[in-house]
C-alpha cells in the first residue's frame, strides 16, 4: 500500500510540478499569472487522445502535433489575454482576462470533445504494478523538462535573454532585447510544457475537459509553496503535494483530502509568504 501511495503521489506530483513550471515560464517574461496553465494541461490529454486514439496517428506524431497545438494556444493567450492588459494602467486585470480565456477553452472543449472522461492510449506498453508507465512517464517528463530548461537558460543566448527579462525587464529593454518577441516565445514554451503535463499524465487523469480547473489550482500550489519563479521549488513543492494528497486520499478520502491540502497550503503561506524556497526581492529605488 505504501508503495502504491508513493508511486501515484510522485506521478501526480510531477504533473502538478509541470503545470507550476508552465505558470513560472509565463510569469517570468510578463509578470502575469496566466490562469490558462491548467487548461493547457487539460488540452494535452484531450488532444493526445484525439490524435492517437480517434485519428489513429502514431504516438510520436500525435505527441508533436499536441505540442504544436498547445504552443499555439500559449501564443494566443499572450495576444488575447495578456498583451492588452499590459497596456492598461490596471495590470491586475489579467486575473479576469486569463480566467475568461480559460473558461472559454474549457467550454469549447466540452462542446467539441465530450463532457465525459475519455480513455487515453498507452504509449510504451511497459511496466506493471507500481512500475507501470502511467506512474513513471510523468516523472520522466518532469525530469527531462527541468534538464532541458536548465540547458536552455545556461547554454543558449535565448535562454540568457529569458533570464535577463525575468530579472529586470526595464533594464533588458534598455539593452535592446526584444521583450515582446521573448514574451511570445515564453508563452509558446509554457504552452508546450503545459501540454506535456497533460499528455504525460493522460493515463492517470484521462482526457477530461474538467481537468482544467483542477490542474489550475493544484498546479498553482507548488508555485506558491516553492516560490514564484523558482522551477526547482515548484518541482519539490509539486512532488510533496502529490504524495501528501494521495496519502490523504488513502487516510481520509474524498473531499477531506482537498480540505487537508487547503489547510497545509494556508499554513505554509502564513509561515513563509514568499514560499519555502523563494526570497524577498530587493529593488534599488
Amino acid at each position: 500500500m505504501l508503495a502504491s501511495i508513493l508511486a501515484s503521489g510522485v506521478a501526480v506530483g510531477a504533473i502538478y510540478a509541470l503545470i507550476g513550471i508552465a505558470y513560472n515560464t509565463m510569469f517570468s517574461t510578463s509578470r502575469v499569472m496566466s490562469f490558462t496553465a491548467g487548461q493547457l494541461g487539460m488540452l494535452g490529454g484531450v488532444l493526445g487522445s484525439l490524435f492517437v486514439l480517434r485519428l489513429g496517428l502514431p504516438p510520436i506524431v500525435g505527441f508533436v502535433a499536441m505540442l504544436a497545438c498547445c504552443a499555439l494556444i500559449g501564443v494566443i493567450t499572450e495576444f488575447v489575454a495578456v498583451r492588452p492588459v499590459l497596456k492598461s494602467l490596471d495590470q491586475h486585470l489579467y486575473v479576469l482576462s486569463t480566467l475568461a480565456l480559460a473558461l472559454m477553452i474549457q467550454q469549447v472543449t466540452a462542446i467539441k470533445w465530450s463532457t465525459e472522461p475519455q480513455p487515453f492510449p498507452r504509449l510504451f506498453e511497459l511496466g506493471s504494478g507500481t512500475l507501470d508507465e502511467k506512474f513513471w512517464v510523468p516523472v520522466a517528463a518532469c525530469l527531462l523538462t527541468i534538464i532541458g530548461l536548465e540547458l536552455l537558460y545556461r547554454k543558449t543566448l535565448v535562454g540568457r535573454a529569458f533570464l535577463a527579462i525575468a530579472e529586470d525587464n526595464f533594464a533588458a529593454r534598455a539593452l535592446g532585447l526584444p521583450e515582446r518577441n521573448l514574451r511570445i516565445a515564453s508563452y509558446a514554451l509554457a504552452g508546450a510544457i503545459g501540454g506535456l503535463a497533460g499528455f504525460a499524465g493522460g493515463q492517470l487523469l484521462l482526457a477530461f475537459f474538467a481537468n482544467g480547473p483542477l490542474l489550475n489550482f493544484y498546479g498553482f500550489v507548488p508555485v506558491a509553496l516553492g516560490g514564484l519563479g523558482n522551477n526547482r521549488g515548484a518541482v519539490i513543492g509539486g512532488l510533496a503535494l502529490g504524495i501528501f494528497q494521495q496519502a490523504a486520499n488513502f487516510l481520509v478520502g474524498g473531499i477531506f483530502s482537498s480540505v487537508a491540502v487547503f489547510c497545509i497550503f494556508i499554513i505554509v503561506l502564513l509561515l513563509a509568504p514568499q514560499g519555502l524556497f523563494g526570497s524577498h526581492v530587493a529593488r534599488r529605488v
